[in-house]
C-alpha cells in the first residue's frame, strides 16, 4: 500500500511538536488523529480537501487557525488544549460541512456567554461539547451577540495579559545566570595532572553518585512543585518523564549482568553438546534401520521458517528462533541421505540420520533334520494337494460298449461287503406251499367262479 492512498491515520502520543508534510503525502486523508502530543499549532493541513474529521485534543494549541483550506470538514476535537483567543473560531465559517466542535478544559470556556457566541459566530454548527444546539437557544444568541462579543473581546484581552505575564516568568526561570556551579577553576588545577590513575577513578565513581543523588533530589522537588495549567508545564513535564524514563533505563542497563556468549566448540576445535533453548529432544540409536534418530519437541505452533537444521558427519545442530540445539553424535553419519520431518499433529521435529558403516548380517545355514522334516511336509502337503484335486475335480464317465464297465460288481465298491450286504438286503417274503385237498373249512361255493 503507498501512504498517498492513506484515508485514515493515526499518530497519538507520538510526542510530535509540529504537523508536517501530511499535506504533501496523504491527500486523501478523512480521518487524522493527532491526539496527545506537543503540537502548539494548526499548520500544514489546508490541503486535505477530503479531511471530515481533526482530533488535536491534550495539545498545546492556544489559536484555531489554518482550517480554512478543509472543504470537507465536518468535525473538530480540541478538548484540554490552551485555547484562549475564542474569536479565533471565526476562521471556522466559511466551512460549510462543520457540525461539530469540542472545546471543554480549555481557558476559553471560563469566558462568559461562551457557549452563546460560538453559537452565533457559527451558524452552521448541530452540537458544541457534545450537546446539541437548539433553535430558541440560537435566535436568543444572534439577537443579543454585539453585546456578548464585546464581553467576550474583553475577557479575552484579559486572558493575552496573563498569559504574557506567565511566559515572561517561565523565561526568567529558565534562564540561565552566570555563578558558581560546584566547580572550582584556578590556573594551577587547569594544569595540573593527576598521576594517581586509582585515586582519579574513586572521584570518578564519587562524583556518579552524587550525581544520581542530585538528580533524584531534583525529581522530586519538580514533582512537589506547584505549577500552573500552560503549554509550558506541559512541555517541562514531558521532558522530566523522558529525563526519569532514560535514567531508569541507564541504571537497569548498568545493572544487568553481560549475558554468557554460548560457545560451540573449545579453542581446538572440539564440538560441545549445548541445548540453549531448553527444549525436550530424545537421541534414538535405531540399530534395525541402522541409523540415529532425533526426535526434538518443538512447539506446535512454531512457525517451521524458524526451525534450521544442520547435519554433520559427527554432530548435529538445530537452531530454533536462534536458539541453539547442538548434540554430538556418537557414530559418524552421512549428511547427504539425512532427513528432516516434522508431525503436523505433535510439531515434533524427527530427524533421521543414516550411519556410514553398515551392519552385514549373517545368514544361518539351515540343519538337515529341519530339511527333511521340510520335505515331508512339503510331500504331505502335496499328496493332501493332490487328493483334495481329485476328490473336487476328476469325474469318471461310462461309455457305451465298454466291456470293463459289464464286469463290475456294484457289491465290491463298498469295503465291508458283508455288513452293506446285511444293511441293504431286504427279508424275502415266506411263500407257502399251494396243495390240492381243501382245509376243513373250505367251502365250495359254486358261484364263484374258479381261478384261472
Amino acid at each position: 500500500m503507498e501512504i498517498s492512498t492513506l484515508e485514515e491515520v493515526s499518530l497519538h502520543q507520538q510526542d510530535i511538536e509540529k504537523i508536517e508534510y501530511l499535506d504533501k503525502w496523504c491527500r486523501d486523508l478523512t480521518i487524522l488523529y493527532l491526539q496527545s502530543n506537543l503540537i502548539p499549532k494548526i499548520e500544514n493541513v489546508s490541503r486535505l480537501k477530503k479531511l471530515k474529521y481533526l482530533n488535536l485534543a491534550l495539545n498545546n494549541i492556544e489559536r484555531i487557525e489554518n482550517l480554512e483550506g478543509c472543504e470537507s470538514l465536518e468535525k473538530l476535537d480540541l478538548t484540554v488544549n490552551f485555547v484562549g483567543e475564542l474569536t479565533s473560531i471565526e476562521n471556522l465559517r466559511s466551512l460549510y460541512n462543520f457540525k461539530e466542535l469540542y472545546l471543554t478544559g480549555n481557558p476559553c470556556i471560563e469566558y462568559e456567554h461562551y457557549r452563546e457566541y460560538v453559537i452565533a459566530t457559527l451558524p452552521q454548527l448541530k452540537r458544541l461539547d457534545g450537546k446539541d444546539i437548539e433553535r430558541s437557544e440560537r435566535i436568543v444568541a444572534v439577537q443579543d451577540y454585539e453585546n456578548i462579543k464585546k464581553s467576550i473581546l474583553k475577557q479575552q484581552d484579559e486572558y493575552a495579559a496573563k498569559r504574557a505575564a506567565e511566559k515572561l516568568k517561565e523565561d526568567q526561570k529558565n534562564e540561565i545566570k552566570p555563578g558558581f556551579d560546584g566547580r572550582w577553576y584556578t590556573d594551577i588545577n587547569a594544569e595540573a595532572k593527576s598521576s594517581d590513575d586509582s585515586d582519579q577513578k574513586q572521584s570518578e565513581d564519587h562524583a556518579e553518585t552524587n550525581k544520581n543523588i542530585e538528580n533524584k533530589d531534583d525529581n522530586k522537588t519538580f514533582w512537589n512543585e506547584k505549577m500552573p495549567f500552560t503549554p509550558e508545564s506541559r512541555k517541562a513535564t514531558h521532558q522530566q518523564l523522558e529525563k526519569e524514563r532514560k535514567e531508569n533505563q541507564s541504571t537497569k542497563n548498568s545493572d544487568l549482568q553481560p549475558k554468557r556468549q554460548i560457545r560451540l566448540a573449545t579453542d581446538d576445535g572440539r564440538i560441545l553438546n549445548v541445548n540453549e533453548a531448553k527444549i525436550d529432544f530424545q537421541l534414538i540409536d535405531d540399530e534395525k534401520n541402522n541409523s540415529i534418530v532425533l526426535d526434538v519437541a518443538c512447539y506446535k505452533y512454531l512457525d517451521t521458517s524458524l526451525i534450521d537444521v544442520d547435519v554433520q558427519p559427527t554432530y548435529i545442530k538445530v537452531t530454533i528462533k536462534s536458539k541453539v540445539l547442538q548434540l554430538v553424535l556418537a557414530e559418524e553419519v552421512n549428511p547427504d541421505r539425512s532427513e528432516a520431518k516434522r508431525s503436523q499433529t505433535t510439531g515434533h521435529l524427527v530427524v533421521t540420520m543414516p550411519k556410514v558403516k553398515e551392519i552385514i548380517k549373517a545368514h544361518k545355514p539351515k540343519s538337515k533334520a529341519s530339511s527333511v522334516e521340510n520335505t515331508s511336509s512339503t510331500k504331505s502337503n502335496k499328496e493332501t494337494a493332490s487328493t483334495k484335486s481329485t476328490s473336487t475335480k476328476r469325474y469318471e464317465k461310462l461309455e457305451a460298449g465298454d466291456t470293463s464297465i459289464k464286469n463290475i460288481d456294484i457289491r465290491n465298491i463298498v469295503n465291508d461287503k458283508t455288513q452293506n450286504q446285511k444293511k441293504y438286503d431286504k427279508p424275502s417274503p415266506k411263500i407257502s406251499e399251494i396243495t390240492d385237498t381243501p382245509d376243513d373249512d373250505f367251502v365250495d361255493d359254486p358261484e364263484v367262479p374258479p381261478l384261472e
